[in-house]
């Protein structure tokens, strides 16, 4: 659509549009795209690009190995993109497994809606929803993390017979009543250049994991030392080169390609919006098919053993599996363990066949 029939786009304070171009969806939703080079030469991800179209928004995604293999779907969270699971796609797809990374709408190489309020938990869920029926993937096994678990398990609870399996790391499905928001949001974002990641603080480490998660959100938006590299460091056991800290910043090289991570925190307060995950968890507790936990313990907010037994305790599929938690991995696990992830998830392939 021509952008002279859409309005001005509502970019938050101090968003300079510099040489980006702004696009407009056919109903009028305006989002930006990361120019190719800045993925040239990414350490480690020699993937083809591929693209479908998702509610007028061009969404990237990888697909290896062998197109009749068992289809496994990675999907990550904030404020990764695809570059999260380059240690696990080769091994899985070496082991015959079709593999499907897709960038989440707002990051990596698919198209970032420009302003904050074009994203919603919901939303989210819609978008990723809508890639699956693009690519038209069934008998799906997934492996979720961080929002990719709030993302993904919400889909699977919506169609639980298109999934043959489920494979959770470092994240949950949580139930927020209707019209219940869990933070304290500025009501302008103005942006701060004092605050600094909470993480990352040694100031702030005495916080409860609550108030930290409050800070977090705050800060994402409007934080101007906002950087997803330095998130990515902060919660990895693992050294990360230079190369690959630039490898997570790539696709955001300026403030308004950055709306989609910057708000994801903050879509905890959409979270009571109608309807709620309370269907959605009915239907995960129900869950007959496989469904495997992986997590790292050095994560204080999502790695502890009462988020893992949220899946492993209640959902029936995952009774009599190797759930495993590893004490020298952090939230960002696929960074830290990320060929035992692969090699465990083939393993879970070939050993629950479909019925």
């Amino acid at each position: 659509m021509s952008a002279t029939t859409c309005p001005e786009p509502n970019l938050p304070p101090a968003t300079d549009a510099g040489t980006a171009e702004i696009r407009f969806t056919d109903s009028c939703r305006p989002c930006v795209r990361t120019p190719d080079e800045r993925f040239a030469d990414l350490p480690d991800w020699p993937f083809e690009p591929r693209y479908t179209t998702v509610d007028g928004l061009r969404v990237h995604y990888v697909d290896e190995g062998p197109s009749d293999g068992e289809v496994v779907v990675l999907l990550h969270g904030q404020p990764t993109w695809g570059y999260l699971y380059r240690k696990m796609i080769p091994v899985l797809s070496a082991a015959g497994h079709r593999v499907v990374v897709p960038d989440l709408v707002g990051t990596g190489r698919s198209d970032k809606p420009v302003q904050i309020e074009d994203y919603r938990f919901l939303q989210h869920v819609s978008w990723f929803e809508g890639f699956l029926d693009a690519l038209d993937l069934r008998d799906i096994t997934i492996f979720v993390q961080d929002w990719g678990s709030l993302i993904g398990l919400r889909a699977v609870g919506n169609d639980p017979d298109r999934y043959a399996r489920v494979v959770v790391a470092n994240g949950q499905l949580p139930v927020v009543p209707e019209g219940f928001e869990l933070l304290q949001l500025p009501d302008e974002l103005e942006p701060d250049d004092d605050m600094v990641l909470p993480f990352a603080d040694p100031g702030l480490q005495g916080l409860s994991w609550a108030e930290q998660f409050q800070r977090w959100a705050v800060f994402s938006l409007v934080g101007t030392k906002f950087r997803a590299s330095d998130v990515v460091d902060s919660g990895t056991a693992t050294s990360l080169s230079p190369e690959e800290l630039a490898a997570y910043d790539a696709p955001f090289p300026s403030r308004i390609h950055m709306a989609g991570v910057r708000a994801f925190p903050s879509l905890v307060n959409t979270l009571g919006e109608a309807p709620t995950n309370e269907a959605a968890q009915a239907a995960l507790d129900a869950f007959e098919r496989p469904a495997l936990t992986l997590f790292g313990r050095l994560d204080k907010g999502l790695g502890t053993d009462a988020v893992q037994s949220l899946i492993r305790d209640r959902v029936p599929g995952a009774a009599g599996l190797d759930h495993h938690a590893y004490d020298d991995a952090s939230h960002f696990i696929q960074e830290d363990k990320g060929d035992d992830l692969a090699r465990r998830v083939d393993e879970l392939i070939r050993s629950t066949p479909p019925t």
